[in-house]
């Protein structure tokens, strides 16, 4: 008995002095890849199928931490906290300005270094609390009935890319060609963050058919609309997380589609970075009622990690150790994806328990700077629409009331997949500093009060409608109304539980302003009063009526935390409004296709033939823009654009390219933006680039979209149906 304990201690000894030396993945002079697998290679299939959830456990026995892949940071960072939340992602990429994008971002990711660092330090490590960010979402908006389209840049594919990218190399910290990089970050062999391309493909609604729908496009349509943004961020930008969609692709869910993950997203483009699923979209391979394509959990999963998806947002990978014993799955495949993910790990300095920015100061999680950065970008997302006779800006001696449904709802501002700051300013607190004893009150719910539940309900949604006497006694002596309406996230956004009348599931049934809102605006205008329609939404709206009721209309968004500041600035005139729309505003529901049909023709500026409300790119300014004629200097485009106003202001000036022979097409195609500050009676030449991404075009001979020669229409301008053109040849 004594020579069994003698060797059982001898063993004890042994195993503890491997585990005081240096193993090589504990190595910091080795590079991440080399660490990764050596670590993976210590490793038994339960510990390797443990740290493939999305909620990584421990490995206690080689001191691996655990780790919770799931974090936001959609307009901040997210579901953790206070933090400083900037406009809904439509709302930026209203401001056509990719380089303060870039520094939003950056802010974003600093501020989620500090909880980062905070939580780390105090022990923890809980969802939305790591630094891999499944965001950008760069899906095309295609149809405005989407309900998540206020998570996207809009409805056209360069532009998505241009403003994707740069939430990358923010998020990053990668730096970009306009912007000074992060110090000593580019060269650092440790990331700041990972961003997240999503939703890996072709993906846009109806949110309430999503787990079991089966999208199928043409060739043309997949590589001309929906794969462009994703390409930019995979290939200029170096994201390092792509996550794909919940629907089927040509009869394949994206998690298991050959085509899409490998012969494209890894072959074509040489993708070398993480792939992880959408939340519990691997169930969906298996689950009655959903896709149907595998017959149980361990088949699911199989179709998974073979295809190259890393880590799973769900628990369909519990799954692998059952798979690889009944030989539907090879552990060498489980070793694969494995390894990328731990080699992510220590790229990010997760293992290592330390990064190089950990001495952030946790004052600028909502400090003044990014603050001030967030009401500067909420200025430049604000679209004005309409300006009759010049009733904006607001002048001192206007007699002015702030009414409707939206006049005092910060939550409504802050959009979805939201931070929850601590100072909000709504339109209501921004407008009392202005006008002293200003009348303000609701007046009206979003939607009719029949709708409303038992309880009542939010009355921000739900208020009942004051009657015509009373709304007219409460605005005596008033001559300008500010209307503070529209939608709002708790009506429209990701699977939701709504069903009323214009809203189901979280997608929209139709595009008009709620008929107690429209009502309301009519009364008042039949009462003589000026009316500013202040309208809130994620989504493009069918303001036709309103276009007759309303003296001014401005489109806002769900604008942040200081979206109440900045729609002041603007209806006061302390800054000119200079936001473009990057959807068209249509006249009908009726001007669509079927919202489950995802061919393109007669979607989007760049396919409708229609008659819009409101075109892409649209939006008026206080001062006059004038247009001169374009030339070609090298490789550029000139564009002299006067200011022939009185006041000072910056237009966004929009470059379009048309191929006539190709009748097929897309009528017209932004390929360039620049926003420009142009001084009250100057001219300023604006020089855009001609490069082979400018002539890129679909070539059915190289099933893809090249740079091709021949005839060419550059198209420049305010916006994309107010344009000059310029024939080319190349």
């Amino acid at each position: 008995m004594k020579r069994i304990y003698a060797v059982f201690f001898l063993a004890l000894v042994a195993s503890s002095s491997l585990m005081a030396q240096e193993l090589p993945y504990q190595d910091r002079g080795r590079s991440a890849l080399e660490r990764a697998e050596d670590l993976v290679g210590r490793l038994t299939l339960e510990e390797k199928t443990s740290l493939m959830m999305f909620e990584s456990r421990p490995v206690e026995r080689l001191a691996v931490k655990s780790y919770n892949w799931w974090n936001e940071a959609l307009h901040g960072v997210a579901r953790n906290g206070a933090a400083t939340t900037y406009p809904q992602p439509i709302g930026m990429a209203a401001s056509f300005d990719a380089p303060l994008l870039y520094e939003v971002f950056k802010a974003v990711s600093d501020e989620a270094h500090v909880k980062y660092r905070i939580a780390r330090d105090g022990g923890e490590n809980l969802q939305y609390q790591g630094l891999t960010f499944w965001t950008p979402n760069i899906n095309i908006f295609r149809d405005p009935r989407w309900g998540r389209g206020m998570e996207t840049y809009g409805e056209d594919p360069y532009l998505t890319g241009q403003l994707g990218m740069e939430v990358v190399r923010g998020l990053q910290g990668m730096g970009n060609a306009s912007v000074e990089a992060d110090p000593g970050d580019p060269s650092s062999p440790v990331l700041k963050a990972h961003a997240c391309a999503k939703h890996f493909a072709v993906h846009s609604g109806p949110e309430s058919t999503r787990h079991k729908d089966d999208v199928d496009v043409s060739e043309r349509d997949l590589r001309e609309t929906y794969l462009p943004a994703f390409k930019d961020l995979v290939t200029k930008a170096g994201v390092q997380e792509v996550m794909t969609a919940y629907q089927r692709f040509r009869g394949y869910p994206c998690g298991a589609s050959d085509y899409l993950v490998n012969t494209i997203l890894r072959g074509e483009w040489g993708y070398k970075g993480l792939i992880t699923s959408d939340c519990w979209a691997v169930d969906d391979f298996f689950m009655p009622g959903r896709h149907g394509f595998s017959r149980d959990g361990a088949s699911a999963a199989a179709a998974a990690v073979r295809n190259g998806v890393d880590t799973e947002c769900g628990e369909a990978y519990r799954f692998i150790p059952e798979a690889v014993s009944r030989g539907l799955l090879d552990e060498a495949d489980v070793d694969r994806n494995l390894v990328r993910l731990m080699t992510a790990r220590f790229q990010l300095g997760e293992m290592d328990g330390e990064t190089p920015w950990d001495n952030l100061p946790d004052g600028i999680v909502e400090g003044a700077a990014h603050r001030a950065l967030a009401r500067r970008m909420a200025s430049e997302s604000l679209v004005l629409l309409r300006n009759e006779d010049g009733v904006l800006p607001l002048r001192p001696t206007d007699r002015i009331a702030l009414i409707g449904p939206n006049y005092d709802d910060r939550q409504m501002q802050w959009g979805n997949y939201e931070p929850r700051p601590e100072g909000t300013i709504t339109l209501r607190n921004a407008m009392e500093v202005r006008v002293p004893g200003l009348t303000h009150f609701r007046a009206c719910g979003l939607v009719d009060s029949r709708f409303a539940p038992e309880d009542g309900g939010d009355p921000a949604i739900f208020a009942p409608a004051l009657g015509e006497e009373e709304l007219l006694s409460r605005l005596e002596g008033i001559d300008i109304v500010v209307f503070a309406g529209g939608i709002s996230p708790k009506l429209e956004g990701e699977e939701m539980p709504v069903r009323i009348q214009g809203f189901s599931g979280g997608d929209r049934t139709d595009l008009e302003l709620p008929e107690v809102q429209r009502n309301m605006l009519k009364l008042l205008h039949r009462s003589g009063k000026k009316v500013v329609l202040v309208n809130f939404s994620g989504s493009a709206m069918s303001l036709v009526p309103e276009t007759e009721s309303c003296d001014a209309i401005l489109q806002v968004w769900y604008p942040g935390q200081e979206g109440g500041a900045a729609i002041a600035d603007v209806l006061f005139g302390d800054v000119c409004p200079s936001g473009k729309l990057p959807v068209t505003f249509y006249k009908s529901i009726d001007d669509l296709p079927d919202f489950r049909n995802y061919d393109m023709a007669g979607r989007t500026y760049r396919f409708f033939t229609g008659e819009t409300l409101f075109p892409f790119g649209y939006g008026l300014s206080y001062t006059d823009f004038r247009y001169g004629k374009g030339e070609i200097e090298a490789d550029s485009i000139m564009i002299p654009v006067t200011n022939a106003g009185s006041r000072s202001a910056t237009e966004v000036v929009q470059l379009y390219v048309r191929r006539p022979s190709d009748t097929e097409g897309p009528q017209k195609t932004l390929r360039g933006f620049r926003r420009v500050f142009i001084p009250a009676g100057e001219t300023v030449k604006v020089y855009l680039p001609l490069t082979d991404e400018t002539f890129t075009w679909w070539s059915s001979e190289a099933g893809d979209m090249v740079p091709l020669r021949g005839a060419f229409e550059l198209l420049y301008g305010p916006d994309s149906e107010h344009l000059e053109s310029l024939s080319i040849e190349r």
